[in-house]
């Protein structure tokens, strides 16, 4: 499902509960001692999606623990994003080389909690999902925004280490099923992003959204005449 959200280029794996054993590795059951047997599962299950993602790429299975910001650490050469909510769990990777930042997140297809929304939204922001609303009834417009936040911050984070709060990031909807994040954090670092474009999804009783940047390759060099100049054969090729 996440996939038809998702550029060329990155692979995905998910999973809608957590029925199969997931196993982990040492490092990282070291990390969930102590939780709640549901946490663990979920947890389990996140990794093991991660780990079918990288397989596509041709990477062995490895430890994935939390770095900077909670974020998973990825194989060297790697871009990727976790995400998992009631009912579902899903990965993406990218080689860092074709893909330069990705971000995903799920969330219920419910509305927001009484009050979330005016920590989450600017007034322009609220005033667009009224808009919406009035457009296509019956889609959680509030839940989406949230989710198409949430899939900023991952995108945006690996790549600064920096942290990024909701209201540095002004997004608009789009009901055709993109949306872009316009970003306007305080005294950004050199080089930060300050534009993600994303997808998004409803299936199934969920949100999912997703950002990928992906990196345009080099334009081909101009053709060249393979005819030698004349006396070009003559020249010594030290010279």
């Amino acid at each position: 499902m996440i996939e038809e959200i998702l550029p060329p280029g990155v692979r995905s794996s998910e999973a809608f509960d957590d029925l199969a054993p997931a196993p982990l590795f040492p490092e990282e059951a070291a990390l969930m001692a102590g939780r709640r047997a549901r946490r663990r599962a979920q947890f389990a299950t996140a990794r093991a999606c991660a780990r079918h993602s990288l397989a596509e790429l041709g990477l062995a299975p490895a430890p994935l623990l939390p770095g900077a910001g909670g974020a998973p650490r990825w194989p060297a050469g790697v871009v990727g994003s976790i995400t998992h909510c009631d009912g579902y769990r899903a990965a993406v990777v990218a080689r860092a080389a074709e893909v330069a930042a990705l971000g995903i997140d799920a969330e219920p297809a419910e509305p927001l909690p009484r009050g979330v929304l005016g920590l989450v939204a600017s007034a322009g922001e609220r005033a667009a999902l009224e808009r919406l609303a009035d457009e296509r009834p019956g889609l959680c417009w509030d839940r989406l925004l949230f989710s198409a936040k949430e899939a900023v911050y991952k995108a945006w984070y690996p790549s600064v280490e920096r942290w990024l709060g909701f209201a540095d990031a002004t997004v608009r909807i789009s009901p055709e099923g993109t949306f872009t994040a316009r970003l306007h954090p305080a005294e950004p670092p050199p080089g930060a992003p300050a534009r993600f474009d994303g997808r998004w999804l409803v299936r199934k009783g969920l949100l999912l959204t997703s950002v990928a940047t992906v990196r345009t390759p080099a334009p081909p060099l101009p053709p060249t005449d393979p005819t030698p100049l004349p006396g070009a054969l003559d020249r010594p090729v030290d010279a």
